[in-house]
């Protein structure tokens, strides 16, 4: 894959520690990039940086690794401030980090869980962005990748907080896009698809009443019948816009399992001026009704 090739770039990946982020640091290095990885337990994150360590693809390569909650401002600051200080430049950042938030009804969740949810999947990111985006204007370049997940596509029923900050923060990528296209940044989102992670063994754990008999049937049998999605999808795109090779697309929301992005790049003035591969509402007119629009 040497037209993906990293080789003299730097990353930063969030929520690295482990599942999906470890994945794709580990296709980055693999790559050629030099990584930071950050995680919020000590432990993991020790493993992992050596797991990543191993797929070294030259000695120039550098990685590192800090303890961190990027939904708390002063992690998040002080995360790019080591990495700048560390490796120089950064010309990636994977915003990874995520969690499924409490599980049930509204009413009967704890509060203090479904704000953390949003701490972390929403303003996470968002501080991260803050923290990088000065860096990346004064070098007129960078790539943001922001992982997204079904929550922003589709109504999540008992999942409301996960639903809520994915669609929120996919928006936010999709506005931020727009504000720094001029800086020649680019910021996509990507729908990774249903992995066997830590997050479909809550949902597993919550069970049917909590997390609701037809959503739960859903990942069970994902589970039992081994019909998950690989992560290597998900990291292969990832590699596509940390790379060169996807140059001027910016603002969309990606599937990993279900978008031929390969080809994109043949088609930037058609993806640059339309609401493809956007979040947006559907209109009757866009469906044909004939009865639901002035």
């Amino acid at each position: 894959m040497d037209m993906y090739s990293l080789s003299g770039k730097n990353a930063i990946v969030t929520g690295a520690s482990q599942g999906l982020g470890l994945t794709i640091a580990k296709r980055l290095f693999g790559a050629g990039a030099s990584v930071f990885i950050c995680g919020r337990t000590r432990e993991t994150l020790e493993n992992a940086f050596q797991e990543i360590l191993s797929c070294r693809i030259n000695e120039s390569q550098k990685l590192f690794s800090q303890q961190a909650d990027v939904s708390v401002a002063e992690d998040a600051t002080a995360l790019v401030n080591q990495a700048l200080e560390q490796m120089g430049t950064i010309q990636i950042l994977v915003n990874n980090a995520g969690v499924y938030g409490p599980i049930g009804a509204i009413e009967q969740i704890s509060w203090e869980e479904w704000t953390k949810a949003i701490e972390i999947n929403l303003y996470g990111p968002i501080l991260m962005c803050r923290a990088i985006l000065p860096h990346m204007r004064a070098r007129q370049y960078g790539k943001i990748i922001q992982i997204s997940g079904g929550g922003a596509t589709a109504p999540k029923p008992r999942f409301e907080a996960y639903a809520a900050s994915k669609a929120a923060i996919v928006r936010f990528m999709e506005s931020l896009a727009g504000d720094c296209r001029k800086d020649h940044i680019d910021i996509n989102s990507i729908a990774p698809g249903l992995l066997h992670t830590r997050l479909l063994d809550q949902v597993l754990e919550a069970g049917a009443e909590a997390a609701g008999k037809d959503f739960y049937a859903s990942m069970k049998n994902a589970h039992t019948s081994n019909t998950c999605d690989s992560p290597e999808l998900a990291a292969k795109l990832c590699l596509f816009l940390a790379s060169a090779a996807s140059d001027g697309i910016t603002g969309k929301l990606i599937s990993a399992k279900w978008d031929a992005y390969e080809v994109w790049p043949h088609h930037l003035e058609e993806l640059q001026n339309s609401d493809l591969y956007t979040l947006r509402r559907i209109t009757g007119r866009d469906r044909k009704t004939g009865w639901g629009d002035k």
